[in-house]
């Protein structure tokens, strides 16, 4: 069990999630590249499937515990919106055409799904260990991360980083031989009898390792989602929650991913809502864990879901009326777009 939840939830949850990654794979088997039409439909569907397990919560166990889960599930959601931009230079970086871009995208969904597992575990254990202190921390590290974004959303347009010569890319050449060029969509192909890992496995490899350091940011800022409630959850029921939200976050990145490939040019702003999202996130984890006497500030789960909802439709609305001025011919409006993104 964790908290109030029992083997059945966690039962249910895990259905859902093999029984939606088994149909997209079955809905993706032929290798092609993803439409805007597809991937809107495939949007909808993840978040509508998202939204009906946090009605499925808040039946079971109460409205409040629905509402952090949907404002668990939108954060994870905004977060990932600068991820999704570093895979589109990773896909141009190791040159991997359209077709195959969302078969690396659905592995590295899986893998991501273990990997956060194991952050989440960690974080359980570290504020199980410390408490108060590991809940400041983390408001201290999410802030920080605002803080990094902000500068780096200050610097002129820079080149689009090159992951090719990534270090776990160099790490992965010493371990297996690599082959020069791809085999359809194969991860391993034979040269002279030899098995070598393809470019393909390489930028498997390179979006893992990035998930990893995404984890590092969106980790402490879903469970800075729980602090400062008048009644607090127990461990148990904020781990099955902060889990549960960010999979079904993740499971709709890659429909995510080529909707903001093409509408990265438009969506200007967007990246300082999420600025101001981690930086009210940062602020209420540590006025959870601040109190004087008996008084302490406690923001309502209802209260931190309309203000990161708030936040994200300024952003969307921001970007529309108040568009990015490019200069004309300058060929900026098809910057890290790849070709997937401009078909129909």
């Amino acid at each position: 069990m964790l908290g109030e939840y029992t083997i059945w939830n966690i039962a249910i949850f895990a259905g859902l999630v093999v029984a939606a990654l088994l149909l997209d794979l079955f809905a993706h088997k032929q290798d092609k590249a993803i439409s805007m039409r597809d991937a809107a439909l495939w949007s909808v569907f993840w978040i509508v499937l998202s939204l009906a397990f946090a009605l499925y919560i808040g039946i079971g166990h109460g409205r409040e515990q629905g509402m952090l889960f949907v404002t668990g599930y939108f954060l994870e959601k905004s977060l990932s919106v600068d991820n999704l931009f570093v895979f589109i230079a990773v896909f141009s970086s190791f040159s991997i055409r359209p077709e195959f871009q969302h078969r690396v995208l659905y592995y590295g969904i899986i893998g991501a799904i273990i990997m956060r597992m194991l952050f989440i575990g960690l974080g359980t254990s570290v504020i199980a260990m410390f408490g108060k202190w590991a809940l400041t921390a983390f408001g201290i590290f999410v802030l920080w991360t605002a803080w990094k974004m902000w500068q780096q959303s200050k610097e002129e347009e820079k080149e689009m980083e090159d992951y090719s010569d990534h270090w776990s890319i160099r790490m992965t050449k010493r371990l297996f031989p690599v082959s020069p060029k791809l085999d359809g969509h194969n991860f391993f192909t034979r040269i002279n009898g030899i098995l070598h890992v393809t470019p393909l496995f390489l930028c498997l490899i390179t979006i893992e390792i990035a998930d990893v350091m995404f984890a590092f940011d969106s980790v402490p800022a879903i469970f800075a989602v729980f602090a400062g409630l008048k009644d607090p959850l127990p461990l148990g029921t904020q781990t099955f929650l902060v889990y549960t939200s960010n999979i079904f976050a993740i499971l709709g990145l890659r429909s995510l991913y080529f909707l903001l490939a093409a509408a990265n040019r438009f969506l200007v702003h967007l990246e300082k809502a999420v600025i101001a999202i981690l930086t009210f996130i940062g602020i209420k984890m540590l006025l959870g864990v601040v109190s004087i006497g008996d008084f302490s500030l406690h923001i309502p789960a209802e209260v931190s879901l309309t203000i990161v909802l708030g936040l994200l439709v300024v952003g969307v609305v921001a970007s529309y009326i108040f568009p990015e001025k490019k200069d004309a011919g300058d060929g900026s409006e098809h910057k890290n777009v790849p070709p997937s993104s401009l078909q129909e």
